[in-house]
């Protein structure tokens, strides 16, 4: 009697607002109806004969087998309705809102009074994700405003720079883009608990704090078949350099193709756009964010402590503490049924792998309001994320003898400008405030103490003298002069010996070379200020910074009295020449359109093995344009790149270019893209 099932992918995709990821197969959203139909060749009879059962499988090996009944009866389970129709049943099922999220097997049988077989459909499959819509799921977002952003843009920016000079990094989520959900699902399966035992990893896949943890602990390949693999030496060359990377999807893809093979390589923004994107897609509101001054705490005692010599040459053995210029990292908003009240929300979760949580490479989910109010033993990780954001930054002296003297205590420098993307636009939204009370405050210290931390003695006595760092705006490429002032408060005049150095270092603090040092003995008059200037010359930083392009300015003062030692540092980001792109063409659904990419060579240095990568959601697969030869100082090169646009609506194309001497110099092209007339 049944000739076919037809699953209707085009209309309930569309009511689930997953058309954009496919319409050609069912991927459908929790706790919200959806309509399949049933042909059959002759009317199926209503009388008690004859009934209509249908059986859901779920994962690779059946795990889960639900039988759905038609009656509404049982609360929380699966059910369905049905309406005849001429030739035609419509069975509409019923999903709860924490069910079982995943790739199911549908079956349709029909029984006799007795309970036979009489005939059944061939399985068909549909996906089932989380459902930020529906006021019953864990994921609820009450705003259509922030589930278009935070579910269903596929565009974002990363910030990068530094406190005080932040840059932005355009990335493509790409969530919708063809089988990106195949893959987020294979993620999950190839986890160490769904290897290890299947069973228990899909009954708890309804559940997004579990989701999301095995996200975080799978996106870095650390500790599993993840997807990336870390690495910040500056050496990439069997991979591709961090910075290279425009978006997800191509990251995501390679993994899969190559069969669950670690990508090489990636850091922070890396894992967090990748991370992104798999929980997006998945159904879990999730946003970027990046930490300024953001602190690596390796011994939780929620204190960096920066360990230097009589020269100013760092000393800290082992594992060092280390304030990362910036660090990235994703919240993801669900409920938190695990935890007291009052911790649903804004989770932290950090997928890049820094410290170990319960063995394994993953940290979070870590409600932000525990962060802000010092709840150090909430889990997940809330002491790790509370001192990237809130860690004192204390300065020590050994002495040859080996004896150690605090010289600073500083509570102001770390986590600074934390970011996000707007759901406005394209510009950035501060969200310190969620994180921390006003540094300095009196609010802030309690929640430190709280923490657990004895609040440092303030220093004795101020000193007399007062050290700034100040520089004019350094492009990568040029001379530029930095200039370390000393001011005299006092009433007498004083003699000190300040050295100052600038180091070559990534992001994340770790130092490539020495470029500069200089040491002076000055006296500094009451009430005056010394300036001494630093030139930074391109023949002493090009050959040894890192793919960051940053310099750090360190400077030490030690006024001959030997009481108050004082250390400034700062970090100085070149800034980089931009891609310029032009759209030659209408763009629309399937018509050939050409981007013009083009860029003048800023270096005094001339590059080679130029490579422009392109990319862009709904728009083109990642693709490579190589430059041939030689591109000499200030010389301009252009290259042309067809493509042919897939899904309609406001897309962006993004572009990087990389090559021996310069590197991650990024530009952007928005297009609107309409359907074929």
């Amino acid at each position: 009697m049944i000739r076919g099932i037809d699953l209707q992918c085009y209309e309930n995709n569309h009511a689930h607002r997953t058309e954009e990821m496919d319409v050609e197969r069912l991927v459908v959203r929790r706790g919200q109806p959806f309509s399949v139909v049933l042909q059959c060749t002759e009317h199926i009879p209503q009388h008690q004969d004859h009934q209509l059962n249908l059986i859901l499988h779920l994962g690779k090996n059946n795990e889960v087998v639900l039988k759905v009944s038609d009656s509404e009866q049982d609360h929380g389970k699966w059910w369905f309705s049905q309406r005849n129709a001429q030739g035609e049943v419509m069975l509409t099922l019923h999903s709860p809102a924490d069910a079982l999220v995943g790739l199911y097997s549908m079956t349709v049988v029909l029984l006799s009074a007795d309970g036979q077989i009489l005939e059944q459909t061939k399985p068909q499959t549909f996906y089932l994700l989380f459902n930020p819509w529906c006021k019953d799921d864990s994921v609820y977002l009450p705003s259509e405003e922030l589930l278009q952003e935070y579910i269903l843009n596929e565009n974002g920016i990363l910030y990068q720079g530094s406190w005080d000079d932040i840059t932005t990094v355009p990335w493509n989520f790409g969530q919708f883009e063809k089988d990106v959900v195949d893959i987020c699902f294979e993620v999950l399966d190839n986890s160490p608990t769904a290897l290890k035992n299947s069973e228990m990893d899909i009954a708890n896949r309804g559940s997004p704090v579990y989701v999301s943890r095995t996200i975080t602990a799978m996106v870095n390949a650390n500790d599993d078949r993840g997807v990336v693999s870390g690495r910040w030496d500056g050496e990439y060359s069997d991979g591709v350099a961090p910075t290279r990377w425009t978006g997800s999807v191509p990251i995501l893809r390679r993994w899969s193709e190559d069969g669950g093979q670690k990508v090489r390589y990636g850091q922070c923004w890396v894992f967090t756009g990748v991370a992104c994107t798999v929980l997006r897609c998945l159904g879990i509101p999730t946003r970027c964010i990046t930490n300024y001054s953001s602190a690596h705490d390796t011994d939780a005692n929620i204190s960096v402590d920066y360990l230097f010599n009589d020269q100013l040459e760092s000393v800290s053995e082992g594992r060092k503490d280390s304030i990362w210029n910036y660090h990235c990292w994703v919240e993801s908003w669900m409920k938190r049924d695990d935890l007291p009240e009052g911790y649903n929300g804004w989770q932290v979760l950090d997928p890049t792998p820094q410290e170990r949580s319960d063995g394994v490479f993953c940290c979070g989910p870590c409600p932000v309001r525990a962060v802000k109010e010092g709840e150090v033993g909430l889990k997940y990780d809330t002491p790790f994320v509370f001192s990237e954001v809130n860690a004192d930054l204390i300065v020590w002296i050994v002495h040859p003898d080996g004896e150690r003297i605090q010289v600073s205590q500083n509570s102001k420098v770390i986590g600074r400008n934390i970011s996000t993307k707007s759901v406005s636009g394209d510009f950035r939204e501060d969200i310190t405030a969620n994180y921390k009370y006003p540094e300095g405050s009196m609010k802030e210290r309690e929640v430190y103490k709280k923490a657990g931390r004895q609040v440092g003695q303030k220093n004795k006595v101020p000193g007399q003298l007062e050290l700034f760092i100040k520089h004019a705006p350094a492009v990568h490429g040029t001379d530029f002069d930095v200039i370390i002032e000393v001011y005299n408060a006092g009433r007498e005049d004083t003699d000190a010996q300040l050295t100052v150095t600038s180091n070559a270092i990534t992001y994340n603090s770790i130092h490539r070379a020495e470029c500069q040092r200089k040491t002076t003995s000055l006296t500094v008059p009451a009430h005056k200020a010394h300036k001494e200037v630093l030139r930074l010359q391109y023949d002493h930083y090009g050959a040894c910074v890192s793919e960051h392009h940053m310099i750090r300015v360190t400077a030490l003062l030690q006024p001959t009295d030997q009481d108050n030692i004082i250390l400034q540092e700062t970090n100085i980001p070149l800034k980089m020449p931009v891609l310029h792109i032009k759209i030659i063409g209408k763009a629309i659904v399937s018509r050939k359109l050409t981007a013009h990419i083009s860029f003048n060579n800023p270096l005094p240095a001339s590059l080679q093995g130029g490579v422009f990568t392109v990319e862009g959601a709904g728009l083109t697969e990642a693709k490579e344009i190589k430059t041939h030869g030689k591109i000499e100082p200030g010389q301009a090169v252009t290259v042309k790149f067809s493509f042919k646009p897939t899904r309609a609506g406001l897309r962006k194309l993004l572009v990087d270019f990389d090559s021996d001497r310069l590197r991650d110099v990024k530009g952007e092209a928005t297009i609107i893209v309409r359907t074929k007339m």
